[in-house]
């Protein structure tokens, strides 16, 4: 499994970046997480467009689904020049009026996830369990030859959180706030909580990402660093994750 990190910020994103995106990849498979603003100019550096399977998106945020309207004409495009034969996959729940509008003609077609569903790319498969946050949100579990990726999405603390992240390699975990903002802003993670949650799972390593703005990131990484004390990246456009 293969993944690389296309946009790691939140809200918007800053410049010559994007916000929430991450390629997975996976013998011949490959699966977008997230498709925020500035996510479909940036993954052209590392992938065909074209031949993506799939877009699993964790909840309707503009932050990590606006670039799924421009990816629908790109598909119409692509099919009237003979690059692509098969509609896009994009995988959401259904707790949002906005699902249907995952569909787009013959190009896209939208499918439910919640929490009683897994998904299988050939040898890659991916579960889902509810997280904290104030517009319904599915953290994911990803699974290949025995090497697990955890993927928080947007949340704040929960234990659903400890359960995707048991024991996994890499754990993508969000830190969107200091330890200071914890209890007066909702469904987000610190990176104090970061830590915490990567210590109390057992991960083997922790990535930082869904970055603020107009906060020193390397604050986040400190705080997240006196909770755990295992190996923590910070995620940044075109990192390379191989398990």
């Amino acid at each position: 499994m293969k993944i690389t990190v296309i946009g790691c910020y939140g809200g918007f994103p800053s410049k010559n970046e994007a916000c929430s995106g991450y390629l997975v990849e996976s013998g011949e498979h490959k699966v977008l997480i997230d498709c925020g603003s500035g996510v479909l100019s940036l993954i052209q550096n590392y992938v065909d467009i074209n031949k993506i399977d799939a877009i699993i998106l964790s909840h309707y945020h503009g932050d990590h689904i606006s670039d799924i309207y421009c990816f629908q004409y790109e598909m119409a495009i692509a099919f009237a020049f003979g690059l692509r034969n098969k509609p896009l996959e994009i995988y959401a729940h259904k707790l949002n009026g906005k699902f249907q509008e995952l569909n787009y003609k013959n190009f896209c077609v939208a499918k439910e996830i919640n929490e009683n569903t897994t998904l299988n790319f050939g040898k890659l498969n991916i579960t889902f369990k509810w997280m904290n946050h104030e517009e319904p949100s599915l953290g994911m579990r990803l699974e290949e030859n025995g090497k697990v990726l955890a993927y928080s999405g947007d949340t704040g603390w929960c234990d659903n959180i400890i359960k995707i992240s048991q024991n996994a390699d890499v754990f993508l975990c969000e830190a969107s706030l200091l330890n200071e903002y914890v209890g007066k802003i909702q469904g987000h993670l610190s990176g104090g909580q970061a830590g915490k949650i990567a210590s109390n799972s057992g991960v083997k390593e922790l990535v930082l990402t869904h970055f603020p703005h107009f906060i020193d990131l390397n604050q986040l990484e400190k705080e997240a660093a006196q909770e755990y004390n295992g190996s923590i990246l910070k995620a940044k456009k075109g990192l390379v994750l191989e398990l």
